[in-house]
């Protein structure tokens, strides 16, 4: 895809949320059950049934999906189409490219064994590794962008309201 292309593809979407600001606001859901049998979550991703369980580091067999890896990989993917979408509405050619990251947890936290060590993520890199022809501040200009743009690095920086509760299901007996 080409930046005409990217422009004319998004711009009736933008003139109609510039027209109708309620447009824009959408709610996106996901879900999940627990396993009957074992430490894991069954999340519904819409093309697949990903299971979530333990990391190895805390018991779990490391045959199922760990969060925190796919927290990691939903800010690459994040990142990933935001650089890629950003690039080609500036007409930045990336021959290739590659976007990794990483974060550090110490799981004495999740596990309760030292109430000085935090539960989740104490710090996350994100890496872009790009081939390009183009000029550094060009690029500078892209990273900048694709900060700003990019929802799942946004949410992760800026740490949004999250809202918890438990409450019992219909057929639970009292």
């Amino acid at each position: 895809m080409d930046a005409s292309t990217l422009r004319a593809l998004q711009a009736p979407i933008k003139e109609r949320y510039k027209s109708d600001p309620q447009a824009a606001r959408i709610t996106l859901r996901a879900s999940g059950t627990l396993d009957e049998q074992n430490v894991a979550c069954k999340v519904e991703t819409g093309r697949a049934l990903a299971v979530a369980g333990l990391h190895p580091a805390t018991g779990g067999t490391g045959l199922e999906l760990c969060s925190g890896d796919m927290l990691l990989e939903a800010l690459v993917a994040c990142a990933g189409v935001t650089i890629k979408a950003v690039a080609t509405a500036l007409e930045i050619p990336l021959h290739s490219a590659a976007v990794s990251a990483e974060g550090d947890l110490d799981f004495r936290g999740t596990l309760g064994v030292a109430k000085d060590a935090p539960v989740g993520f104490a710090q996350i890199r994100l890496s872009f590794d790009v081939e390009t022809d183009a000029p550094q501040e060009k690029l500078d200009q892209l990273l900048k962008l694709t900060e700003r743009y990019c929802v799942v690095y946004q949410t992760i920086r800026s740490g949004p309201p999250v809202e918890v509760r438990l409450q019992r299901a219909n057929n639970a007996s009292a």
